[in-house]
C-alpha cells in the first residue's frame, strides 16, 4: 500500500505522474529526504526529522523546508493509511524543474515495510565492512562533499549494497582508509561493549542518527555508559554486539562480519531492542 500527499494538504494518486522528468531531483539526485518509522499512527522523531530534513537541505543550499507544509502531508498520510500497524513514510524535498522558478518539488509517500527489513530485525544478518574513502577532518576541509547531509544521492549507497550481496552478506559498515568505522548506507553504527554503547563521531562526516540518538536517550536512564567516540573495526569482531540502527530497521544485530561469526549478542539485542521501544 502507498499513500502519497503534497504540502498543501491534498492526497495524491501515487499510480498517476508527479514528477516532471527535468525535475533536478530525477536528473542529479539534487535534493534530501528523510525516512520516518510510524507505529500506530504515530511518527517516531518527526521533530528531529525535520530538523535535519532542514539541516540538509541548508548544506545544499536549498530554500528551508515548508515545516507546517511536510506536517501537513504527514497527518494526510497518516489520516489516509489502511494498512498495516507500521509505515516507512518519505519526506522528499528537491530544487524543482530544471531552469524553473527555484520553486521546489516536495511531498510525503507512506509506503509498507518491506519483508526483508522485518526478517532482518528478527534474525540480524551478515555486513561486510567496505572502504568509503573518507579520513577525518575530511568533511570540515571539503563541505562541498556534503558527508552528513542525507541527499538523494544514494549511487554509492546503492552501490555497496549490491557489492555487499556478492560477498554473500546483506549490509555494509562503511570504515575509513585506516580503518576506522564509520556508519551504514542507510543506518548508524553502534557497538556494546559491557554496559558501554559507542557510536562514531559525527564530525567524521556520519549522518546524525535519529534511531541511535533514541536508544542513546533510553539506555543512559537504564544505567549504560553511551559515548560517542571512534572505533576501530578490529573492535567490531570482539565487541558484545554490533547493531546497525534507522529508522525503519530500528535495531539490526550483525550475526556475521566479513565472513566471520560474531559473539552471540542475541540478550544485548533484546535488552537495547527494549530500551529503544520504551522510548514510545
Amino acid at each position: 500500500m502507498r499513500v502519497l500527499a503534497l504540502l498543501d494538504g491534498t492526497q495524491a494518486d501515487p499510480d498517476s505522474p508527479l514528477i516532471r522528468v527535468d525535475d533536478l531531483g530525477l536528473m542529479r539526485g539534487d535534493g534530501v529526504f528523510e525516512t520516518i518509522l510510524v507505529v500506530d499512527g504515530k511518527p517516531r522523531e518527526l521533530g528531529p526529522h525535520l530538523d535535519r530534513l532542514a539541516r540538509s537541505a541548508a548544506m545544499l543550499d536549498l530554500p528551508d523546508p515548508d515545516r507546517a507544509g511536510f506536517e501537513r502531508a504527514v497527518d494526510v498520510v497518516l489520516g489516509n493509511w489502511t494498512g498495516g500497524r507500521e509505515i516507512a513514510l518519505k519526506l522528499v524535498m528537491t530544487r524543482g524543474v530544471e531552469g524553473g522558478d527555484g520553486t521546489p518539488t516536495a511531498f510525503a509517500l507512506g509506503m509498507d515495510i518491506s519483508p526483508k527489513v522485518l526478517t532482518q530485525r528478527a534474525e540480524g544478518l551478515a555486513a561486510v565492512t567496505l572502504d568509503r574513502g573518507i579520513e577525518p577532518g575530511l568533511m570540515e576541509r571539503a563541505p562541498w562533499l556534503l558527508l552528513s547531509a542525507k541527499s538523494l544521492s544514494y549511487a554509492v549507497n546503492m552501490a555497496a549494497l549490491r557489492e555487499a550481496e556478492r560477498r554473500g552478506a546483506s549490509e555494509v559498515v562503511f570504515t575509513t582508509s585506516s580503518g576506522s568505522v564509520l556508519e551504514g548506507p542507510t543506518s548508524t553504527v553502534v557497538v556494546a561493549r559491557g554496559r558501554t554503547l559507542t557510536t562514531p563521531p559525527s564530525e567524521l562526516g556520519i549522518l546524525p542518527g535519529t534511531t541511535q540518538a533514541a536508544l542513546f536517550r533510553a539506555a543512559s536512564r537504564a544505567g549504560w555508559q553511551v559515548e560517542v567516540a571512534p572505533i576501530e573495526v578490529d573492535e567490531l569482531y570482539v565487541a558484545d554486539a554490533v547493531v546497525l540502527a534507522s529508522s525503519v530497521r530500528k535495531l539490526t544485530r550483525v550475526h556475521t562480519l566479513d565472513g566471520k561469526s560474531l559473539p552471540d549478542s542475541t540478550a544485548v539485542h533484546a535488552e537495547l531492542a527494549g530500551l529503544y521501544e520504551s522510548e514510545y
